[in-house]
This record gives C-alpha cells, structure tokens and sequence, in this order.
C-alpha cells in the first residue's frame, strides 16, 4: 500500500477511535463530552492516568475492549509513521544517489550556472537539440523542484563554490554558462573554472555594459547581455524585417522546414580533400553552403567552389531538416 494512503487511513481512523470512545462514554455512562474526550486520549495514549469517574460494569467492559482497540491502533499508526518517514528518506538517498552517479558519467557536456529566467531559457533551447549532457548549478529550491521534474541532473548549491563545480565535472566539460544574477558572481565563476579547466568555452551574462571586460579578463571566452541583445533584436526586427524573419525561420523556429545548422568535419569523412564542386552537396541534397570556419579560428564565407574541406573544418549549411542529418552524417560518420 502507498505510504501516503496508509498515513491518511491512519489518520482517519484516529478520528473515528476518538469519535467512538468519546460517543460511547457519554452513551454509557452520562458523562460531559469534554470528560469523554478526555477518557478517550487518556486511554488512547496508554498513559496510565486514573479513572475520572467512577465507572459503572458496562464502562469497565467498555473500557477494556477500548484498550485493546487502542493499543492495536497504536501499532498501527507507529509503524505508518515511520514507513511515512523511512521510505520517504530511502527515496531522497537513492534519488541522490542516481543524480550524483548521472553527473558522473557526464563527459563533454554544457554546465550552466543558475536556473532563472536566462539559465532555464538556455537549458529548454539545449534540451530540444538533445546534442549534449546538461548540468546545473543552483541553490534555490522552487528552481531544485523545477529541475528536478524536467530530469535534468543539478547540483544544489552556490555555483561560485569551486566544490560544487568540481563535483558538476567542470573538469570534463566542453562548457559553461555563467548566468547568475550579479556580474561580479559570474566573474568569480568564470575564474575559477578557466583554472579547472584552461580548455572550456566560457560564456558569461553580463548585466552592464561595464562589466563585459571584467569577464574577459576573468577568463570568459564570449560575454553576452540579454538586454543589449533584446534592443538589438527589436531594432533589427524594425529597419530589417525580412532578414530577421530569415533568420528566426533558419535558427529559432524549431518547428520550421528550412534549418540552418554548423557542423564539424570528421577526419574520416569522405569528403575530406575535395572540392565542394566535386563534392555533390548542393546537387544531391540541395544544401547552401554559408561558411567555413578553420580550426585557427578564420571564417570563409560564400566559399567558392574549389573550396577543400578539411579535418576539424566547421561548415556552416542552409537546408531541410532531413537533408542536413544525411550530411552530418557524412561529414561526421562517428556520429
């Protein structure tokens, strides 16, 4: 049986043993309701208090069935209430226990520090990519509920714990967004994962302007403010409306036909030293071809035909949805 329906019965019969003592006293032997009640807890409880009143033969059997009533009850109620509390403790163990152990395997993944409106507007934009492991780091608990019923794996805590990071697997991360609610919180984050970790992309929110450089410094690879991006966004939306529909149609319309993905280029794919004229992407799958970023960091775009890609090249393609999977494939056949 549930335990939460064995403490409710339990419960209710607490109040239908106090009804029928209480009842009974008052029928038998003429007492005060309040005398009555007070008869029922007392012999309840097994405290061993005298008798009130004297009892008249029917009270004393009464009372005697009573007793035994109540002590068989009093079992009961005890041992629901501590499978209430047993179970409810085994489960917070082993639920810990499988998170922690989830947060283990992860490798290559994104953590993200803070789960307000920015962190958990991040982790639904990567959880509908289902590309890579997420991990937050939070501290309140309505955010440690949120996450807990979206199953994502958290840590719950101060993000600017550097026990708390470690235990994220800072160490094994591609990652981290530092999106917590003060700039100088995601200053001290960024610092010290870029020392866990020299290797790991840094993205920081900035709240100010001011602070842009600070996060640099600190060891962010890239710092964004929603604010400044917003007013960008609807200022764009205004003077260039058809490239920003464009845009959200390729990039934010996760329902749309046409995507715009970037994909990395496998050592061991096929199309390895070829010519993008030789290589059929545009005949065969009627894809576009925006840009090829090299591994040193320098971007082509509208790369012309003799174009070669090579390993660890990262192609930037305009397509269908279903057309773009087919290339990443063959771009990447370990995939």
């Amino acid at each position: 049986m549930n335990r939460n329906i064995r403490l409710l019965i339990s419960i209710f019969f607490l109040f239908v043993m106090l009804f029928v003592g209480s009842f009974g006293y008052v029928l038998i032997e003429g007492w005060s309701f309040v005398d009555a009640l007070y008869m029922t807890v007392i012999t309840l409880s097994t405290v061993g208090y005298g008798e009130i009143h004297e009892l008249t033969p029917v009270g004393r059997v009464f009372t005697m069935v009573f007793v035994f009533m109540s002590v068989g009850f009093a079992f009961y109620l005890a041992g629901s209430i501590v499978q209430f509390m047993m179970e409810g403790r085994i489960r917070e163990i082993l639920g810990r226990r499988k998170l922690e152990k989830g947060i283990k395997k992860q490798k290559n993944h994104l953590i993200i520090c803070g789960f307000g409106r920015v962190g958990s507007s991040i982790c639904d934009e990567l959880a509908k990519s289902k590309r890579t492991g997420i991990v937050v780091i939070d501290r309140d608990p309505e955010a440690i509920a949120a996450l807990e019923e979206q199953g994502i794996y958290y840590i719950a805590g101060e993000a600017t714990d550097e026990e708390n990071l470690i235990q994220a697997g800072v160490e094994k991360a591609r990652g981290l967004v530092a999106a917590l609610k003060t700039d100088s919180d995601n200053v001290y984050v960024s610092l010290t994962a870029r020392e866990l970790n020299p290797e790991l992309l840094i993205i920081a929110r900035a709240g100010e302007k001011k602070s842009e450089k600070k996060l640099l410094t600190a060891g962010a690879n890239k710092v964004v403010s929603p604010y400044l991006m917003g007013g960008h966004r609807i200022a764009q939306m205004i003077v260039r409306p058809t490239v920003t529909d464009f845009l959200e149609l390729t990039m934010m319309h996760e329902g749309g036909k046409i995507q715009m993905e970037e994909m990395l280029v496998h050592p061991s794919s096929r199309l390895i030293d070829v010519a993008l004229q030789d290589s059929d992407i545009r005949k065969d799958l009627n894809l576009i071809i925006v840009a090829v970023r090299k591994p040193e960091g320098d971007m082509l775009f509208n790369p012309s035909s003799q174009t070669k890609l090579l390993g660890g090249d990262t192609v930037v393609v305009i397509g269908e949805k279903e057309n773009l999977k087919e290339l990443e494939h063959i771009l990447n056949p370990q995939s």
